[in-house]
């Protein structure tokens, strides 16, 4: 695993965040490093994904990035057959996550495919997961995908949602921002590289509020919804198919 070193020299100006081969290069310390309790999550959905799993239908993971989810699930499953498609828009990502799965038991399980989520169709899934996915996507589109999701859930069928949030009272905003500064320097980043990957993420990544999740869930036709974990900005969700 490389270190994430993009941001430690000055940048004039600070290009825009994109998932390149750059990035593919130290995504998982990048987001090790940048995601309170990353490992946490990632291990829990895992074992939710086996819970929820029903034979014959599908794993979709939307936005899969190198493939932990997927790789997690080769391991912890390594005698079930089961049905994964893991979607991302960005070739590098793939690529790595093709190469880590050469390392995991019956890697044919997992199919990988180079495209947009918003145009993958979703169909006798019983799982799916989104995760830190739908920030970055158009607000206009966010509804419209988790609609898709829901119609595509068999009955019993579960969406894996993570995202970073944002708090609509400014003082609790600020609160948020300040704590995550702090992580990010707990984990070895400098005030420079917290300024400029801040700069390059300020129109790529655009968080929402909790409630504003929630409500687009429910608007979408999912039913119970569970916030199992929450970190300042971050949040992970169950979200059951209604």
């Amino acid at each position: 695993m490389f270190k994430d070193t993009i941001y430690k020299t000055p940048r004039h100006p600070v290009p825009p965040f994109e998932f390149d081969a750059q990035v593919a290069a130290v995504f998982n310390d990048m987001i090790q490093r940048s995601v309170p309790a990353y490992a946490e999550i990632i291990r829990r959905q895992v074992q939710l994904a086996m819970h929820y799993y029903q034979p014959g239908t599908r794993i979709y993971d939307l936005g899969c990035s190198t493939g932990n989810l997927g790789i997690g699930l080769c391991r912890q499953m390594p005698e079930t057959g089961f049905d994964m498609i893991a979607v991302d828009n960005s070739r590098p990502m793939l690529d790595s996550f093709q190469e880590r799965l050469g390392m995991v038991p019956r890697p044919e399980r997992v199919r990988l495919v180079c495209g947009d989520a918003r145009r993958t169709p979703i169909e006798k899934a019983s799982v799916v997961v989104l995760n830190y996915t739908l920030q970055f996507l158009p607000l206009n589109d966010r509804p419209v995908l988790l609609k898709t999701i829901a119609a595509g859930l068999v009955r019993g069928g579960v969406l894996l949602f993570s995202e970073k949030t944002i708090h609509g009272d400014a003082r609790l905003a600020r609160l948020q921002q300040d704590f995550y500064h702090g992580f990010k320097r707990e984990n070895g980043y400098s005030e420079l590289e917290i300024s400029q990957k801040r700069e390059a993420l300020e129109k790529v990544l655009i968080p929402e509020t909790l409630e504003c999740h929630l409500e687009r869930l429910r608007l979408a036709g999912f039913g119970p919804v569970e916030i199992w974990h929450k970190w300042f900005y971050f949040a992970a969700f169950i979200a059951l198919r209604g």
